[in-house]
């Protein structure tokens, strides 16, 4: 590991401090930059994503994606956790905390509004920062590709009955220009990039030369990674610092949330027998959102100004640091898990 990555956790510390400061002293340039984008993704943070997941995509031999099979186990664990646990935690966990624990300290009569966003951010599993993820914690990339796209088609045909079950909508409207938009920009665009990439430097100069190009993009992934930090804390600067007490008491059922389902994933992983190289993607998969999606859906169904969208930010501003602790969570417990497997 490089004295870079060593030392993430503080970049990332940083990054939200220097985030936050900009996006309140200059909310026009913050404004002008999330206005780039098409039906509500952001295409400068499109950009990044690239930048972060294409190295970890270079990695992947799609000749090998037939051996995901042996790891069906682990596919069946995310996929629990992801449409049968999470949403549903989520909806008790907003209701137990927001609806009674802090509903003193909240504006009443935006509580069920931010409960709402809450089951939206759940609703929906995270695609391409996975990637991001799986690489820090060395993690079976075709588990992690197959898993994802697994995750996209599922999400087309389950995420507005599962929403209208759990909000009590009759009908819900989903941002499906979101949803295609994010997909292929995410996730379709950046794997034929890195395919081709990866055809040819293997045609040309072998896996030597995969392997050096590997080494030279690795600081500039991790440095997008810092950049999109920035850019989604300056975005909500002002909001952050005009509401803070709000934003904190939303962001307690979410880290729960995230800590939770990681560390059910993870044990359950571990009883089934399922190596530790996909139990920690497991993990990983099952607790991350797709926050793109949720507040696109949030604006769609509640507005711009209203708690769900909040809400749905809140995911977005702890999504990062609280995924690099469960990265480092089952990195430092690898032991562990090995010892009990054997």
């Amino acid at each position: 590991m490089s004295l870079f990555e060593r030392w993430l956790t503080l970049w990332v510390a940083l990054c939200i401090v220097v985030g936050i400061a900009l996006g309140y002293a200059l909310p026009g340039t913050f404004a002008a930059i999330a206005s780039a984008e098409v039906a509500n993704v952001n295409l400068v943070v499109a950009v990044l994503i690239w930048l972060m997941i294409i190295p970890m995509l270079l990695k992947i031999d799609f000749g090998a994606l037939g051996s995901v099979r042996q790891h069906w186990k682990g596919v069946g664990v995310t996929l629990f956790i992801n449409w049968a646990v999470k949403p549903f935690s989520m909806a008790a966990l907003g209701t137990v905390f927001l609806a009674w624990l802090f509903a003193p300290l909240l504006p009443h009569g935006e509580i069920p509004s931010y409960i709402a966003g809450l089951i939206l951010l759940a609703a929906a599993p995270c695609t391409a920062m996975v990637f991001v993820w799986s690489n820090l914690c060395d993690g079976e990339p075709n588990f992690t590709l197959s898993q994802v796209a697994l995750n996209d088609v599922l999400m087309v045909f389950l995420f507005a009955p599962l929403v209208a079950l759990l909000l009590g909508v009759a009908s819900v409207s989903v941002p499906w220009n979101t949803l295609l938009i994010s997909v292929v920009l995410y996730i379709v665009v950046p794997v034929i990039v890195a395919q081709v990439l990866r055809r040819s430097l293997i045609a040309s100069g072998g896996q030597l030369a995969l392997d050096r190009l590997l080494k030279t993009l690795g600081p500039i992934s991790l440095s997008a990674l810092l950049a999109t930090l920035v850019l989604l804390f300056g975005f909500q600067g002002q909001q952050i610092l005009a509401k803070p007490l709000v934003i904190a008491l939303i962001a307690v059922p979410i880290l729960i949330q995230v800590y939770f389902n990681a560390g059910l994933a993870y044990v359950l992983s571990r009883q089934f027998g399922v190596a530790w190289c996909v139990a920690a993607p497991a993990a990983l998969i099952g607790a991350s959102n797709f926050f793109e999606l949720a507040v696109a859906a949030a604006i769609s169904l509640f507005g711009l100004k209203s708690g769900a969208a909040l809400a749905t930010v809140v995911g977005v501003l702890v999504e990062v640091p609280v995924m690099l602790s469960v990265v480092s969570i089952v990195k430092r417990t690898r032991g562990w898990y090995e010892r009990a497997a054997a």
